[in-house]
């Protein structure tokens, strides 16, 4: 399977000086970076996105991220690994990226589970960085993007 896009296209300056603008914004807020590039990584891979799927596990193994925790993410609440805000930042991730899924996209208990483990502020960072992740998801998804391929 080959890529339907093989170079950028369009205003690249732009959109790479507003994506930079969404990672700041989103990790200056005060949110653990593991739990950042958790949720990243969870809606990755609900929307199927290699390239997305790859660089977050090599971003969490690079900051020293476990196996078991890895390899948990997709069975998150099956698993011992997660501390109750990782599990309710990894619930808001899911149910924001499956938005059509349901009738009420985002219930409150949901939101209010993440509401007791981050501030107002952090929220707002958390639903912007799964908003950026499902961004890059699409167009990587939508144009068969593949994950780098790497031997060793």
């Amino acid at each position: 399977m080959g890529a339907r896009l093989t170079a950028a296209t369009g205003p690249q300056d732009d959109v790479v000086k507003a994506v930079n603008l969404l990672y700041k914004s989103a990790h200056s807020a005060g949110v653990p970076s593991a739990v950042l590039e958790l949720v990243h990584l969870r809606a990755s891979q609900i929307n199927g996105c290699g390239p997305c799927v790859d660089a977050g596990a090599k971003s969490l193994r690079k900051a020293g991220e476990t196996d078991d925790r890895l390899f948990a993410v997709p069975v998150w609440r099956e698993t011992p690994y997660f501390t109750d805000p990782e599990r309710a930042a990894l619930a808001l991730a899911e149910y924001a990226t499956r938005l059509a899924d349901r009738p009420d996209p985002v219930p409150d208990p949901i939101w209010d589970e993440a509401a007791k483990h981050f501030t107002e502020e952090q929220l707002g960072a958390i639903v912007l960085w799964i908003a950026t992740s499902n961004f890059f998801n699409r167009i990587n998804v939508t144009t068969k993007q593949q994950a780098p391929m790497s031997w060793g």
